[in-house]
């Protein structure tokens, strides 16, 4: 028993005790002292960046795209709109497993293929987070009804509404307003992200690709508070967009309805100028296509028809086009053979339906079989188009003038039209022979040339800013679309050249039209002003010597283009007109007509002058 007690110690027992609680509440001072710390550190020190985190949860800044410019015809008419369309777009943060998402509105509204992998694409270029990626345009009433019943299931989904592009003219204006179309990788590279951010087209041809800029406008941003759902419950802070600028254009509906469908059924082009001004008041090119379809992407099937189409509808023959002028050009080079001293307005040429070079056994030959006579001067050359003068005349000006006075009125240069895309066709030179095929000029060069032919190549535009040139004796302007504020700029120059000169060739392509030799007086039945004008046929195949064109042997697309350029009222130009019809073969019966009907349609819509009395038929 004595044992038992000596083996106790009550005093070590108390000390041991009392270290052991010592420890335990030093290591909870500690534990607490680095909550408090942590504590102190996330709420004090930290406590701004938090309630900035917080506030991103809460708070979201979204951006307000601009509403894009329309663009007008010169009388007012809407020619470029924007529609209002309900769109289904998804927020990727907010919508957890968007599989599933995807597979659930394939259920409700039908997802397809092509939409959900061009929204797989779109969701790849976002910009930020908490973007939304359309998934479906344009959202019928049902479609809407649906998702606004099954809303509480679709997390993540937004259904808003948007203005979109809408060509109201459709085909008819497709090539000159261009379309917008959806951003693509490398415009999501080169394009500013702040400019664009919420806008999911850009302008990808014609006018809506120049003026871009004008039209896209200022985005603007609003600061909206979400609840947990991430759904907008208020809007706290908002900056206006800037709407994009509206565009005035100089071109008439009326008339460009007339041009496109005068075209209907073949392949070719029509461009009409204000003489006074250089504005384009119709440029048609046909087949075309509907840039309607493009705006909110179009399917694979129709983009690959209109690709593989062998009638090229999506190719701007107006000012991508280039064709061999043919006879249009024999006025201008009248011209660059009277203001050159080459010859007088009293030479004439003998033709017998052929020209030689000297030394040559090679004939050139005349359009016309058994050629137009012994006494052609320029007048008759002119007006009936007797290839055999303008050979003759052509070889003694050397290409040297031929180019120089072709350049003056445009030919082989961009026209400087506010459009993308533009060719500059072909005016050749020795130098330019020499750059561009690495061998000499030859005098037979010189005779294809003289006609149109050869080398030469332009576009309908630039055939209609050359025929504005003779129209308003010289005056150098570059064609425009829109009307600028500051009114009409003066001409950039002058193509010196006397007045009894221009009056000269002036009165001979009214011979073409009014002469009753004239190859296109087919036209001037119940005419009651006059037009200036001048028939071409472009070759699209070689004849050899021996051989006649014989249409009925010669495919239809090798068959040659048809041609016509005409101004009116010859005494007061107010209007300039070419056409081309490809495989037309005839200027006279198939491009001259369309050119009448448009100008018959200009002086219906504008009679400023009264009408004329009839056009002297003596020539």
């Amino acid at each position: 028993m004595n044992e038992d007690r000596a083996i106790k110690n009550p005093q070590l027992e108390f000390r041991l005790y009392a270290g052991r609680l010592i420890f335990t509440l030093l290591v909870v001072l500690i534990m607490a002292g680095v909550l408090l710390w942590r504590y102190y550190y996330l709420q004090v020190v930290r406590h701004d960046e938090f309630v900035t985190l917080s506030d991103r949860n809460r708070l979201l800044v979204e951006p307000l795209p601009p509403t894009r410019g329309l663009i007008y015809d010169r009388n007012g008419v809407l020619l470029a709109d924007n529609r209002p369309s309900f769109n289904l777009s998804i927020v990727k943060e907010r919508a957890g497993d968007l599989d599933a998402l995807l597979a659930e509105l394939n259920q409700l509204i039908g997802v397809s293929e092509a939409e959900k992998e061009r929204f797989l694409k779109q969701m790849a270029r976002r910009r930020r987070p908490y973007e939304p990626v359309p998934l479906r345009f344009n959202l019928d009433e049902r479609e809407q009804g649906i998702l606004a019943v099954n809303e509480y299931r679709l997390s993540g989904v937004e259904v808003t509404v948007q203005l979109l592009r809408y060509y109201p003219f459709g085909p008819e204006l497709a090539h000159v307003l261009g379309y917008v179309g959806r951003i693509n990788d490398q415009e999501t590279q080169e394009l500013d992200s702040i400019r664009y951010s919420g806008t999911l087209v850009v302008g990808k041809t014609g006018l809506e690709k120049y003026y871009e800029d004008q039209l896209l406008g200022e985005v603007g941003y609003q600061t909206v508070e979400t609840n947990a759902r991430g759904r907008v419950m208020r809007q706290l802070d908002r900056t206006d967009p800037s709407p994009g600028q509206d565009l005035h254009l100089y071109l008439d509906s009326r008339l460009q309805r007339v041009a496109y469908e005068s075209l209907a059924g073949q392949r070719g082009a029509v461009v009409a100028i204000e003489v006074a001004t250089g504005g384009v008041l119709a440029m048609a090119s046909t087949p075309s296509f509907d840039a309607n379809e493009f705006v909110t992407g179009i399917g694979v099937d129709s983009y690959n028809a209109l690709l593989d189409s062998p009638d090229r509808p999506l190719f701007d023959r107006v000012l991508q086009g280039q064709y061999p002028p043919g006879s249009t050009v024999k006025p201008i080079f009248a011209i660059a053979a009277l203001q050159s001293g080459t010859i007088s307005q009293d030479y004439r040429v003998y033709d017998p339906g052929f020209y030689q070079l000297k030394n040559e056994k090679r004939k050139y030959r005349d359009w016309k079989k058994g050629g137009h006579g012994s006494r052609v001067d320029l007048r008759d050359a002119i007006t009936q188009s007797c290839d055999t003068f303008f050979y003759d005349v052509g070889v003694k000006m050397t290409i040297d003038v031929l180019s120089l006075y072709g350049t003056r009125f445009g030919l082989g240069q961009k026209t400087g039209l506010d459009m993308p895309s533009e060719r500059a066709g072909i005016m050749p030179s020795r130098a330019w022979k020499r750059a561009a095929k690495g061998v000499t000029w030859y005098p037979g060069d010189t005779v294809n040339t003289s006609i149109g032919q050869g080398f030469t190549l332009t576009t309908p535009m630039q055939l209609a800013v050359a025929t504005s040139r003779l129209a308003s004796r010289g005056e150098i302007r570059s064609p425009q679309l829109v009307r600028k504020q500051h009114g009409v700029p003066p001409p950039a120059g002058i193509i010196k050249v006397s007045d009894s000169n221009w009056n000269y060739v002036h009165q001979a392509m009214q011979d073409v039209v009014h002469g009753l030799r004239g190859t296109a007086k087919v036209i001037n039945r119940g005419l009651n002003y006059h037009i200036a004008g001048k028939t071409g046929t472009a070759q699209v195949i070689g004849i050899k010597q021996d051989e006649n064109y014989d249409a009925a042997t010669v495919a239809m697309r090798n068959r040659d283009h048809a041609l016509f350029i005409a101004f009116a009222p010859v005494e007061q130009p107010r209007i300039a007109v070419s056409v081309i019809v490809e495989n037309g073969e005839h200027g006279s019966s198939t491009a001259a007509p369309l050119a009448r009907k448009l100008i018959d349609a200009y002086m219906e819509y504008y009679p400023e002058t009264p009408p004329l009395e009839p056009a002297d038929e003596s020539r």
